[in-house]
């Protein structure tokens, strides 16, 4: 379809879809070299040592949330002004959890013998770099990445909020955060095993052995809404950093809404597998006078986006885990 088409008519009635076994196979074109050149510069941009540990809605004034990234347990809470709050997640004094203790007029007070901390360091206890984009929640953690630190995390360019219907899905997986940044980067999977979301599939531009810092996947995809009825857009896969992959919506319907996969390690399971979190961000814009609408019905919809999310990702994630146990075994073929 033409662009200005796109632009006009953002539903297109499909006139002869092709059976699942017939469409064009993109094996030869998803090759594994390619597949894990991008990976490998992916790994080898900067984070700042800053990792997702939630969505911000999920975070209200008044609550503590506790996550264990790698082997660091952390705590988070907002203040009395409803500024981010991280830092270990043992209290200094006996070791309790602090994640269960409540949060009074900003101040998060340890409920075995009071100790209480409002986001500066106390008794041992120091804070961690937090950040609060509006949307997730990050955390920096400095020992654990090992890099040069900065002062806030590398956020993709995304609609303004408020403009847009967003929503976070969150799921975990026993694999590790190279395995979920490896499934975003193989966009020729799409069709193939996300049928009942994808059609039409074709990437029109994958970076090679020598791209640069502009790289990224070009992808023509249609939106599977219901029957032949589908939504075409243009879409940019890229890695700003080692455990994120965003995807532009760049043409068609929806043009500037972005999806932003982030992948954060946890702690191992009680086999001493891997385990990583799966944070993905959902931002749906449009300039069209009726999306106003939806806007107004944000509350309706994001369990629609994550119920969306969430098949996609029971997929996936199981794509992400059969990759690790094959590099696990030193089977995988990349």
């Amino acid at each position: 379809m033409r662009p200005s088409a796109r632009r006009r008519i953002p539903l297109r009635l499909r006139r002869a879809p092709v059976p699942w076994e017939r469409q064009e196979p993109t094996w030869r074109a998803a090759k594994p070299s390619l597949i894990a050149q991008a990976l490998k510069r992916a790994q080898s941009r900067p984070s700042g040592n800053w990792y997702v540990i939630g969505a911000s809605r999920d975070l209200p004034p008044g609550k503590a949330l506790g996550i264990t990234v790698g082997s660091t347990e952390i705590v988070a809470w907002r203040d009395g002004d409803g500024r981010l709050r991280t830092g270990p997640g043992a209290c200094p004094h006996l070791g309790a959890p602090l994640q269960e203790s409540p949060v009074r007029c900003g101040t998060l007070v340890c409920h075995w013998h009071g100790l209480a901390l409002d986001g500066g360091p106390v008794a041992g206890w120091e804070p961690y770099p937090a950040f609060d984009d509006g949307l997730l929640l990050w955390v920096r953690l400095d020992r654990m990445g090992g890099e040069k630190p900065t002062e806030r995390p590398c956020l993709p360019a995304r609609p303004r909020l408020g403009d847009g219907v967003d929503a976070v899905y969150t799921a975990v997986g026993r694999c590790e955060p190279q395995d979920v940044v490896a499934n975003r980067l193989d966009p020729w999977h799409g069709a193939w095993f996300h049928p009942y979301s994808f059609v039409d599939l074709t990437v029109t531009d994958a970076p090679d052995d020598s791209a640069g810092d502009d790289d990224g996947f070009l992808v023509e995809v249609s939106f599977k809404v219901a029957g032949r009825l589908v939504v075409p857009v243009l879409a940019r896969f890229t890695a700003p950093e080692p455990r994120t992959v965003v995807m532009h919506i760049v043409e068609g319907e929806g043009a500037g809404s972005v999806v932003e996969t982030h992948a954060t390690p946890l702690a191992p399971d009680e086999h001493g597998r891997p385990r990583t979190a799966v944070v993905e961000a959902l931002v749906a814009a449009s300039d069209r006078r009726g999306f106003a609408v939806a806007r107004a019905a944000a509350p309706v919809l994001r369990p629609l986006m994550r119920a969306s999310a969430g098949r996609l990702w029971r997929d996936d994630l199981a794509y992400a885990e059969r990759r690790w146990e094959l590099r696990a075994q030193g089977r995988f073929p990349g």
